[in-house]
């Protein structure tokens, strides 16, 4: 205890000197960043890109404000290795706590006891809004592609306005929500309903339609859950109850192989090997096709792709989304390793220059290391660690420790590609989903520092704004559409610490959900986070991702946490069993480098056939000389590959 007193001690008089220099000189930081915070963040409001140039009185380099307004650091400044903190209760009393209940009021709401029974009723309530939201689905809106949950109807493409991409990038008439569902379903224990659901997708769903759909929304959603679900219905061991299906043939299988095909034409006639964003399911690349994509959406592909050749023992899919990742990895800047958001796929010049974590680059990150988690290819971990690295050096702002020294906690932040300088002052939602892939790679503290953030703002407005603006302390762009980024990292944070602190936060989050969104057929969008007015949308992934992200994390005795390190989450938190038959590549046998391939150029081997390869043997570990080695805590990496036989 100790050492929790000088903590609490420093922080007390740290917060004394800064109202005095505040009442005094009108210096302190802003005390209102979460009007219920003892302490803020920091924001003060200065001048961001474009503003004022520094007056005479400010140190070189600028204004001595937040440490995110300032140059990061850059690689030399990162090549130490960070002291690790201490996230304790200490430090979430700090920044957590009620006003003026400090540590102790903190203990009392977050660290203490999460009774059993209180965990059983968050995992019903959680269960109860996925049923909720899919029987309403399935009652008002199937066959089409998602529910209208105020006006109880179903919606599909907008044919009235090609040019309305928001809906057409995502819904190509082929019943999204329920094929979206479909391992949640079994996730839940739902043999029953997971059962129907699968006939009914199989005797219903078609991809020969007129629908231009956006490649990476198809393949994360659609082809995604196709894969996740087939893999569910064949495990010999089926761990989610008996998920079988009398006279199963493969027809999941073969129908992702049909869709996969009606997207392969996005990466015929692209010079770069970098695929175009949108098909035609019927025509393949429309005529008047939009040259720009980004680096997401182009690069996010492997996982699905990758899943799909190795079951059928086709090496076509991975090796187009392979050559994608590869393309836009040459792309990035010599000096500081980053990668723009938005990318010219003939050209190969960067149309969108920021780099960042959010809309445009996330998944990008996520699928290099779980790309390398499922399929075991050393050149996905070596592009993740220069990654991650870039990312330290240039993204990371604030202090270095989490809750240790001084300055502002650690923030990542917009940054010009190539000069890694700020470029604004937001941050999207869509970064929440960070923290969860820094558990990944054992980089927990880090994780945990970041998680409170976007808490923070979530526990301001009960909800998470589409974007954000840190300096200014206020909302850039109003909605939350319902996402899950926030949930999954609360998730994964939670099965890496085992703090019951992550169960209020998620049952935080479920209230908010069922107090602010639920309306009388559905969870609907919120139009604005503040008057909490809404749309009428429930987006297929609330189902695929929200729910069962919330659901997981009350359910300790999940047979996803029973099997451990067995299953990993796709970016659409579709799951996937990682076991040795997805690190075998059968074609590799015949061709170990495929080289001298042109770019735009799709000729392959002929197929062997549509077959599925069994994927569902245990997996004994094998003894094997190689070694890998990652920049910061690897456990459970290391955890990955002993299960798999690789180490």
């Amino acid at each position: 205890m100790q050492w929790r007193a000088l903590v609490l001690g420093l922080l007390l008089l740290r917060l004394g000197l800064h109202g005095a220099l505040w009442l005094v000189f009108g210096l302190g930081p802003s005390m209102g960043f979460y009007q219920r915070f003892p302490l803020s963040f920091g924001f003060p409001r200065l001048a961001g890109p474009g503003g004022p140039a520094p007056g005479p009185a400010d140190p070189p380099g600028g204004p001595a404000g937040p440490a995110w307004l300032r140059p990061g650091p850059g690689a030399a400044g990162r090549a130490a290795r960070r002291r690790p903190g201490v996230c304790g209760p200490a430090h979430w009393g700090a920044v957590l706590g009620g006003r003026g209940g400090g540590p102790d009021e903190y203990e009392r709401r977050y660290s203490g006891a999460f009774p059993p029974q209180l965990r059983a009723r968050m995992r019903d309530l959680a269960r109860g809004m996925f049923v909720f939201g899919y029987d309403n689905y399935m009652a008002h809106a199937f066959p089409q592609d998602e529910l209208n949950p105020i006006d109880c109807g179903g919606r599909g493409p907008d044919r009235g306005d090609p040019s309305n991409l928001n809906i057409n990038d995502v819904l190509g008439n082929y019943s999204l929500t329920l094929v979206d569902a479909l391992d949640t379903l079994a996730i839940m224990g739902n043999a029953s309903e997971f059962q129907k659901a699968v006939k009914l997708v199989i005797n219903t769903v078609s991809f020969d339609k007129d629908s231009t759909v956006q490649v990476f929304e198809a393949t994360i959603r659609v082809l995604g859950s196709l894969l996740s679900a087939h893999r569910i219905i064949t495990d010999t061991k089926q761990p989610f109850g008996d998920m079988t299906i009398k006279d199963y043939d493969n027809e999941l299988l073969h129908m992702a192989h049909d869709l996969a095909v009606r997207l392969l034409p996005a990466f015929q006639n692209t010079k770069t090997g970098i695929p175009y964003p949108r098909v035609n399911l019927k025509t393949g690349v429309p005529p008047d096709s939009n040259n720009e994509t980004c680096t997401a959406g182009a690069g996010s592909l492997l996982v699905e792709f990758g899943m799909l050749s190795r079951l059928l023992g086709d090496s076509t899919f991975e090796w187009v989304a392979r050559r994608a990742v590869k393309a836009l990895w040459s792309l990035r800047s010599s000096g500081t390793g980053l990668l723009g958001n938005v990318v010219n796929i003939q050209t190969g010049h960067w149309v969108g220059k920021q780099s960042g974590l959010g809309a445009g680059l996330d998944s990008f990150y996520e699928y290099l290391l779980k790309s390398y988690i499922l399929f075991g290819e050393k050149e996905d971990l070596d592009m993740f660690n220069a990654a991650y690295h870039s990312i330290q050096s240039y993204l990371r702002r604030g202090r270095e420790a989490c809750n240790e020294g001084e300055g502002d906690p650690p923030l990542y932040v917009n940054v010009d590609m190539f000069s890694g300088r700020l470029m604004n002052t937001w941050m999207d939602s869509l970064q929440a989903f960070f923290p969860g892939l820094q558990v990944l790679i054992g980089d927990v503290e880090d994780a945990i520092c970041l998680h409170a953030f976007y808490y923070a703002i979530w526990k301001r407005y009960g909800a998470l704004p589409e974007r954000y603006n840190w300096q200014l302390q206020a909302p850039d762009v109003f909605f939350y559409p319902l996402r899950p980024e926030l949930v999954e990292s609360t998730y994964l944070l939670y099965q890496a610490t085992k703090n019951p602190f992550y169960l209020h936060v998620g049952m935080d989050i479920l209230q908010s959900l069922e107090k602010y969104t639920k309306v009388k057929c559905g969870y609907a969008t919120l139009h604005h986070v503040i008057d909490k007015s809404k749309e009428d949308r429930m987006e297929s992934f609330f189902l695929s991702e929200t729910c069962k992200y919330l659901y997981l994390l009350f359910d300790e005795e999940n047979p996803v946490h029973k099997a451990g390190t067995r299953y990993m989450f796709t970016t659409e938190g579709h799951v996937v069993s990682v076991d040795r038959h997805l690190r075998e590549a059968p074609w590799k046998e015949f061709f170990p480098e495929e080289p001298g391939r042109a770019a735009g150029s799709l000729h392959r081997p002929a197929a062997p056939g549509l077959r599925a390869l069994n994927s569902s043997s245990n997996c004994n570990r094998v003894p094997d000389e190689r070694r890998y080695s990652l920049p910061l805590k690897s456990v459970y990496m290391r955890q990955i590959d002993q299960m798999v036989g690789l180490i």
